[in-house]
């Protein structure tokens, strides 16, 4: 080296063992000057990687560019002077040494690079470089030194030697320098960079390099927080590669990927089976393909081979940085062992204390800034993995079969929306831990190796001995997860159908049972809860004292193996903070592979969801048909599942185009599963079915979306104002916009809440019309409307002059009088098709149709009924929707507050159970303006489903309050109080331990050994012991605060008035009872352990320090100043983002739950594209408030971990100040705790935001515990029939009068006793889950033979007797698996057997056949003779031998007589018989 330098390389003399060093000449020329360009060199290939796929567009080429080049060539040029002078120095035969022909040479080659990479960098449209910015700094850096020296010798020579390079040497740090700060600031956005037309564009994109290593771009959207809760419209757009758009689009190529390996593989297995087979003759060959079939079956295509290859690359970019950070860790342990060596030699020269403590703070800081970088890449990572996930669930429930549809209800599929996809999200943030973990250990035993020798061997003893510990309670702990998920599933699906058919439990009176069987699931929950709580505070225990026993073990063996071996401060403090080291990945390892069972158990529900049955777009036929016929089946066998037997069979049915086909048959022979057979929704067992062009269909319940009533009719349609109108006034809608508040633009309540029955029923025929489809089937629409607007909507819609004449129209109906209007009957029997033909052909036939026809038809002339007066129909209609809310719709001079006042006390009714005949109108109406301005009339106040509230602002410690009182104030301080001993504990162990380090040695041997050992365990492990009982105590308190949280939440639900729930979505309520009891149930517990143990950790650290170095005392004022700032901005930024989150979060599951149950709707319209893309809005609407809230973790992080570090500096400066007067051991224990407390820190500010953000869950669940319950809630409601029946039950309360039953009056006997004692068979039937006998008698009060007595009575006998299991057979989710008019059935079959005095019927019949309503007529006439039948009729033949008949009219009674004589006075009752054709 000196041949090359002309000098000495490295002389200790000058450099180290003095208090003024330098660095000799040689070390300046060589290792300094190459550093910066060796590290260009060995990233250029990576980094010419990276840009050759970044595209952004170009730069245009701005000042900044220019004088950036102009100052790179600048330096090539003083680089390459200082060579062509050191050959002119050889010319002169001065021969110069090789080093300064070489360093020039590479250093202008490095700047000419340098130069060359701003230009391409601002063409590849890189606005900061943040390469660039490095080898700048590193430059400035090297050049320092020098810089240094130069002067220095210049002074003492008083004279300058080499002129020319001393000048040269200054221009080029002069050139670096500006070089340096002009690479600190940003480039302009590109150029051609695809045009970005966003509002609030994220300022992550365009931030410079400085600003993304340390989150400084967000700091905008931290002081905005502060100032005022944020809003959605604060919130920044997504970054494009965020989007579900682009990341559901590229998941979804890698499945299908797989789906398509998985295929071919099977493919292939088959062939080879098949062949294998013609050579063995004997054995069938349909065994060994079953055999081989089966085998093959449980080799799903890989769902996470699909996720690996879609977000890998971006995950391992996070992956190396972590690699750096768990290197860089290591570093301060080295740093500590050499500072108290520094300490413990009095002779040092101060400048290496100094020296150690900036290098402290230095790695610090850089560990900081990569390991934010690490988690950044790997938070982003688990946010676009739940958009994926959500992504593919969506579009897969569009297009899942029925079979699998029931396989797995609503709840659940939601359910792995919500919870599996957060299970993914929650893993990768650690997912890195499975190989870091390793390697941090395996460093950490080699430098404590180092340390202790092989006494290290015993702490790894102990070690290898925990992790079997915390591997079985991993594993247990699992186990009880599984476990308690299940219940929790059970709970929510119970609690799911309890909320839809919450009228029907109140009619019933049921709420007792149902109460009983929630409460029941969630004992057995709180159980498994209880259990996990025990595990948990044993890993907690190992958690806290595993690097506590490991260091006693270590220090206990090393100190009696050899009685020479000293512990001296060094060896024990560098022991600890290594231990230290090794706590967080000895913990994380165990929970990481937990969390990776758990999340392999989501990702194979998940898998096995996305890998259902689809249903097969071709089996129904559209392009080619049999010429003159719009939809052809031959040969039809269907059936609802493969292993199902068929629902119908043998199917051959021809189609004319342009025709109107009725289907009749008796309830359950298969009317619907026609209709759905045409819609490709059953499976296609056999056959062959076509269907030409759209399709608009028409389903037997209408499914109304939550959203404006227009939007509802258009469905996506380009809106056309004089087809609309058409459609409105044919579908009689016209007078029901006259009446809802806000026109059209009213919005709909979820499940189509706020319109009756028939309202829905004519909205969901208004969309099929204004679709302008070729082909229309309707089941059944006309069942749930008056027998008038019936007539009105077949006139003007279906019938042969109606809107859609022309058309090809299939009709499913009970309704005879259409029949003889059709073109084509078909006659179902038991899934067959009976006979076929129109009607005077089947009347003809005589077979079993025209005897069914003669007992129903009326006996006059169709003629007749075609000559109703037009004025009358018109004011049939008018009357059928008017309401009564005269003083809303008169001008009169009401003062707006008291009509303010009026409108929130409109109670609402819900939509089962009602008429079109009356509105139900509960007048909290849309926001939206109406095209029109709105008249004075009509006030548009707000929606009927009021947006989620989400408190603003600071969380009320009353919150606090009330959740401490649910733990029990004594609970709370006692816990407060241990956590306060368990730290004193801590502390006096690790005073002791600095105290033994001090002991002098004599004779080479430390005395007292055993008994300084004894005192340390016997402080530790109380430390541990107390720990676990804290913990403990926590837990149970949780549970406690859980279980009452729970019940009051619960009780109140099951006692709040009908018209909570008409207004308040179901997924709104299901979250609290899901989402907020989660989070009171296993989320805040932990938070508040880990809030106490870092909060009593930091504490005790500043007294440590304090203690030892009480300089220290006056940096903690400021920095304590600077952490309570920071974390305010930070804890009411972060509050209110994950506010907006979760609030954000529901819609995406109510849409979804929406979209499942209308998922045949949404097919059958073609509307799946709109759907999904409204899915992924919401998914981003969603994500767009949950990645500030990372990038506000990221922000924190490096703040607060930078306060840290400064504490680590200062601990360190105040040491190397204190020098003379400090033991080693003092300032072992010093700073190895202040290395301990940035995490602590960090973690503080972060519970503290948790706790704020979760305890909103406490906020939530007690908002719904307190709304107000049914005693008597005055309000009154709109017109009509079924309103009177809910004054009869008291879901509304009277406001004046009173109502008496057998002289009792009603309002002043228990809501339980009257409800038990009326029965009622509502309009909608509502069916439970669970067995039939649950859902007839779930008090188990009647005997077998009274509940099969009530079923023969019910003709559901020989229905019922023909299940494999009878009373026992399972009804599924809402009674899917029976008709609808079976369903009717049943509920007549409950009414039987309370067999109470009174019985209401509300529309019961709508949905069914004549026959069968005949025979229920006929039950209830024998078996209710001697009770008073209150019957809501649509069809009038069925009341015309009634006693009493009372016509109502807006609310108010028109007449009240019997049948005969109302019909004789010639009033309304006689108009609506006349259009019947009774009169």
């Amino acid at each position: 080296m000196e041949a090359f330098c002309g000098s000495r390389f490295w002389d200790p003399n000058i450099s180290v063992h003095t208090n003024n060093p330098d660095l000799t000449p040689c070390f300046q020329n060589t290792i300094l000057a190459w550093i910066p360009s060796i590290y260009l060199w060995a990233v250029l290939p990576f980094y010419l990687l990276y840009l050759k796929h970044y595209k952004r567009g170009y730069i245009v080429l701005s000042m900044l560019s220019r004088f950036k080049t102009i100052l790179g060539v600048l330096l090539w040029c003083v680089c390459w002077a200082d060579l062509f002078f050191s050959f002119h120095e050889l010319l002169q035969s001065r021969t110069p040494p090789p080093v300064y022909f070489v360093t020039p040479l590479i250093v202008g080659i490095t700047m000419v690079l340098a130069t060359v990479l701003v230009q391409y960098e601002r063409l590849r449209g890189i606005q900061s470089s943040g390469v660039l910015i490095i080898f700048w700094f590193l430059s400035v850096l090297c050049a320092v030194g020098p810089f240094r020296s130069k002067i220095i010798a210049a002074t003492a020579q008083g004279q300058i030697k080499d002129r020319f390079r001393f000048t040269t040497f200054f221009s080029y740090f002069a050139l670096i320098l500006i070089e340096l700060i002009l690479s600190c600031f940003k480039e302009n956005p590109p150029f051609f960079s695809p045009i970005n037309s966003d509002p609030n564009p994220c300022p992550e994109l365009n931030s410079g390099f400085l600003s993304k290593m340390t989150f400084w771009w967000f700091t905008r959207m931290a002081i905005l927080g502060y100032k005022r809760p944020l809003e959605d419209k604060d919130l920044w757009s997504l970054n494009k590669d965020d989007t579900s758009s682009i990341i559901v689009q590229q998941l979804h190529k890698e499945w299908d990927k797989q789906k398509d390996e998985r295929k071919q593989k099977e493919d292939v297995a088959y062939v080879k089976t098949s062949n294998h087979v013609l050579n063995h003759v004997g054995d069938g060959p349909e065994e060994a393909e079953v055999l081989i079939r089966d085998k093959r079956q449980h080799k799903e295509p890989s769902f996470l081979k699909a996720l690996l290859r879609t977000f890998g690359p971006y995950f391992l970019i996070g992956s190396f940085y972590k690699l750096i950070q768990d290197l860089l860790s290591f570093v301060n342990p080295q740093l500590l062992s050499i500072l108290i060596g520094f300490i413990k030699d009095k002779d040092a020269p101060s400048w290496w204390g100094f020296l150690i403590a900036a290098l402290m703070f230095f790695s610090a800081v850089l560990q900081t800034i990569i390991l934010h970088q690490h988690f950044q890449y790997c938070f982003v990572t688990g946010m676009r993995l739940r958009t994926g996930i959500t992504g593919m669930i969506y579009r897969k429930s569009l297009v899942i079969t029925n079979s699998a549809k029931r396989s797995s209800t609503v709840g659940e599929i939601v359910n792995l929306m919500s919870v599996d996809a957060q299970r993914f999200m929650d893993l990768v943030t650690f997912l890195n831990m499975l190989w870091s973990a390793p390697l941090q250990i395996c460093l950490a035993l080699y430098f404590l190796w180092q340390t202790l020798g092989p006494s290290v061997l015993a702490g790894v003893a102990v070690m290898i001995l925990l992790i079997p510990l915390n591997a079985a309670i991993a594993i247990k702990t699992r186990a009880f997860q599984v476990e308690q998920m299940r219940y929790k599933d059970s709970r929510i699906k119970l609690m799911n159908e309890i909320l839809s058919g919450i009228k029907v439990l109140k009619l019933y009176a049921w709420e007792p049972s149902f109460q009983e069987k929630v409460l029941e699931i969630r004992k057995n929950e709180l159980r498994v809860l209880k259990k996990a709580a025990y595990l948990n505070s044993l890993s907690t225990f190992a958690w806290i004292s595993a690097p506590f026993l490991v260091a006693l073990t270590t220090f206990a063996v090393y100190v009696s193996v050899d009685e020479n071996n000293i512990l001296d401060a060094e060896k024990a403090f560098v022991s600890l903070s290594l231990f230290n080291i090794l706590r967080f990945p000895l913990n994380m390892l165990p929970q990481v592979i937990s969390n990776l069972a758990q999340t392999s158990v989501s990702l194979k529900r998940i898998q096995q969801f996305l890998s259902h049955d689809e249903l097969d777009p071709n089996c129904v036929e559209t392009k080619v048909v049999t010429p003159g016929y719009a939809i052809t089946v031959t040969n039809g066998t269907f059936s609802w599942a493969k292993e199902l037997k068929p629902s119908l069979k043998d199917i051959n049915l021809l189609v004319p185009s342009g025709s109107l086909v009725a289907v009749v048959g008796h309830v359950g022979c298969g009317k619907s599963s026609l209709v759905s057979a045409l819609l490709g929704e059953m499976e296609k067992l056999e056959g062959h079915v076509a269907v030409k062009g759209s399709v608009a269909y028409v389903p037997q319940q209408a499914w109304i979306q939550n959203a404006t009533l227009k939007d509802n009719i258009l469905f996506g349609q380009q809106h056309n104002e004089q087809k609309y109108q058409n459609v409105l006034e044919a579908c009689a809608l016209k007078t029901d916009l006259e009446v809802l508040p806000g026109g059209d633009h009213t919005e709909i309540g979820e499940k189509g809440i706020n319109l009756s029955g028939g309202q829905r029923q004519r909205v969901s025929i208004a969309r099929a019309v204004f679709s302008d489809a070729d082909v229309y089937l309707l089941d059944d629409p006309l069942s749930a409307v008056d027998s008038h607007v019936a007539k009105h909507i077949f006139d003007n819609v279906i019938g042969p002059e109606g809107a859609l004449k022309g058309k090809t129209r299939m009709l499913v109906t009970h309704g005879v009088t259409f029949l003889p209007q059709v073109d084509h009957i078909v006659v179902l029997v038991d899934g067959k098709i009976s006979e076929m033909g129109s009607y005077q052909e089947l009347l003809k036939q005589n077979g079993a149709f025209a005897e069914f026809l003669r007992n129903y038809a009326p006996d006059e002339d169709i003629e007749e009924d075609e000559l109703t007066m037009l004025e009358d129909e018109e004011v049939l209609l008018a009357e059928d929707t008017l309401s009564n809310h005269t003083d809303l719709a008169d001008n009169e001079p009401v003062t707006n507050e008291v009509r303010k006042q009026f409108l929130r006390q409109i109670s609402v009714i819900s939509s089962e159970g009602e008429c079109p005949k009356k509105m139900s109108t509960r007048r909290r109406v849309c926001e939206k303006k109406s095209a029109e301005p709105p008249q004075p009339q009509k006030i548009l106040t707000d929606k009927l489903i009021q947006a989620e509230t989400s408190e603003t602002g600071t969380v009320k410690l009353t919150v606090f309050w009330q959740y401490m009182k649910a733990v029990g104030l004594v609970t709370s301080l006692v816990i407060c109080f241990l956590y306060a001993c368990q730290n004193a504990a801590a502390i006096g162990a690790n005073v002791w331990l600095s105290d033994w380090t001090n002991e002098p040695v004599i004779n080479g041997t430390q005395h007292n050994t055993s008994m300084r050992v004894g005192v340390y365990a016997a402080l530790g492990l109380l430390q541990g012991l107390l720990v676990l009982i804290s913990s403990f105590t926590l837990a149970m308190g949780g549970i406690n605060a859980a279980r009452t949280l729970h019940a009051a939440l619960l009780e109140n639900k099951f006692h709040t008035p009908q018209s909570f729930f008409d207004t308040t979505p179901t997924g709104r309520i299901i979250n609290r009872f899901s989402k907020d009891i989660y989070v009171i149930d296993e989320v805040i517990p932990p938070t508040i352990l880990m809030f106490l143990g870092t909060f009593f950790t930091s504490v005790s650290t500043m007294l440590v320090i304090i203690s030892s170095t009480p300089l220290f005392a006056v940096v903690i004022i400021p920095l304590a100043i600077i952490y309570f700032f920071v974390q305010r901005f930070y804890v009411a930024t972060s509050r209110q983002l994950k506010r907006l989150e979760s609030v954000s979060r529901s819609p995406i599951y109510s849409h979804f739950s929406e979209t499942i149950t209308g998922a045949s709707v949404i097919r059958a319209y073609g509307r799946e594209n709109s759907f999904v893309c409204l899915s992924d809005l919401k998914v981003d609407e969603n994500q767009k408030s949950y990645f500030p809230s990372i990038v506000s973790n990221r922000w924190l992080g490096v703040r607060i971990e930078l306060i840290g570090n400064f504490v680590v500096l200062f601990a360190a400066l105040f040491a190397v100040l204190g020098k003379n007067s400090l033991n080693a051991g003092l300032v072992g224990l010093s700073v190895s705790y202040a290395l301990q407390v940035t995490m602590s820190l960090n973690w503080m500010v972060r519970m503290t935001s948790d706790l704020e953000s979760n305890i909103v869950a406490v906020e939530r669940v007690k908002e719904y515990s307190e709304t107000e319950t049914e005693i008597g809630i005055v309000g009154r409601t709109g017109a009509g029939k079924s309103s009177m029946t809910l004054c009869l039950f008291r879901i509304l309360e009277a406001v004046k009068g009173e109502i008496k039953i057998d002289g009792v009056r009603i309002s002043e006997i228990g809501l339980h006793d009257l409800r038990s004692k009326i029965t009622i068979i509502p309009q909608d039937p509502v069916l439970f889950s669970g067995t039939l006998k649950m859902n007839l008698d779930p008090f188990n009060k009647y005997s077998e033979d009274e509940i099969w007595k009530a079923l023969e009575l019910s003709h559901l006998k020989r229905f019922v007797s023909s299940k494999p299991n009878t009373l026992e057979y399972e009804c599924s989710e809402g009674g899917e698996n029976l008709s609808v008019g079976q369903r009717q059935l049943v509920c007549l079959a409950r009414a039987l057997l309370r067999k109470t005095r009174i019985l209401v019927l509300d529309e019961a019949t709508a949905a069914i056949d004549l026959e069968t309503d005949d025979l229920i007529q006929m039950t209830i006439r024998t078996q209710f003779e001697d009770c008073t039948v209150l019957t809501i009729a649509h069809r009038l033949n069925t009341i015309m031998d009634y006693t009493r008949v009372l016509v109502l009219d807006k609310g108010t009674i028109a007449e009240f007589d019997t049948p005969s004589s109302l019909i004789a006075s010639r009033g309304v009752f006689y108009g609506m018989a006349k259009d019947a054709g009774l009169a």
